[in-house]
């Protein structure tokens, strides 16, 4: 079966996949950037699926060849996983205040500054 005939047989599914490619792009290019950080989340949740699906393939090979592939699936996904979830922290970190170049906590901020005001009014 040459490459030609594969395309003529699948040229539907070759159309919708070139059509969502260029409607991801789309979507993609007006999320703002508020919700960046929920969706990488929700990527995330979603990834961990495909390693429990990979772990499903792997119980069930029957051959060395897929229990290979799914071994690369599970420490792929895993990668991917661990990867969004540092990405997501980091970019969640630049919404945390400042104090001398250290990151505090927004509650740790409320309980100083209240006991600062309390010291200066008994003075």
């Amino acid at each position: 079966m040459g490459i030609l005939e594969f395309i003529s047989s699948n040229i539907q599914m070759i159309y919708l996949v070139i059509l969502m490619i260029f409607v991801g792009i789309e979507l993609i290019s007006h999320v703002p950037s508020v919700l960046h950080t929920p969706l990488m989340s929700g990527a995330n949740a979603i990834h961990g699926v495909v390693i429990i699906g990979a772990i499903i393939v792997m119980g069930q090979a029957e051959g060395s060849l897929s229990l290979i592939l799914g071994f690369i699936a599970v420490i792929l996904g895993t990668l991917n996983v661990v990867g969004g979830f540092v990405v997501t922290d980091r970019m969640l970190e630049m919404f945390k205040k400042k104090n001398n170049g250290a990151y505090i906590s927004r509650n740790l901020f409320n309980i100083f500054s209240d006991i600062h005001i309390g010291i200066e009014d008994a003075f």
